[in-house]
């Protein structure tokens, strides 16, 4: 089993940042991809970004490119993403998630194996 634990939500006004958090414990592995995706009220679970854990290669959705940027610390078993010049449409409960897809970046939910809580990142215009 796997536990992941985000942290870092919070409310900030249009054009702010947030750093959230992503910690996982339990099960070690090597081989795998930590992805943060994010819904808000009444709209689909959307894939924003995600990290290759060996290596370090990312990739993000179009509307979050050149703002947000995930990365990782390896020793700590942590990814964080790194979220800048927040809009009121980033709005929505952030999750992380691992998963062990083989080949190209994983970017749908039913791809990653584990879940975090989520945590709630609200944006004030």
């Amino acid at each position: 089993q796997v536990q992941l634990v985000e942290s870092g939500g919070g409310l900030v006004q249009a054009g702010g940042s947030l750093r959230l958090s992503c910690a996982a414990s339990g099960r070690t592995f090597s081989s795998h991809y930590m992805g943060w995706f994010r819904q808000a009220p009444g709209n689909e679970r959307e894939f924003v970004a995600a990290i290759k854990w060996s290596g370090g290669s990312t990739y993000y959705t179009d509307s979050v490119k050149g703002r947000f940027t995930i990365s990782r610390d390896y020793a700590k078993n942590t990814v964080f993403l790194q979220m800048n010049s927040l809009k009121p449409a980033d709005t929505a409960v952030y999750s992380c998630a691992v998963s062990f897809w083989v080949g190209r970046f994983p970017i749908v939910g039913h791809e990653y194996a584990y879940w975090g809580q989520g945590t709630q990142v609200t944006v004030s215009s």
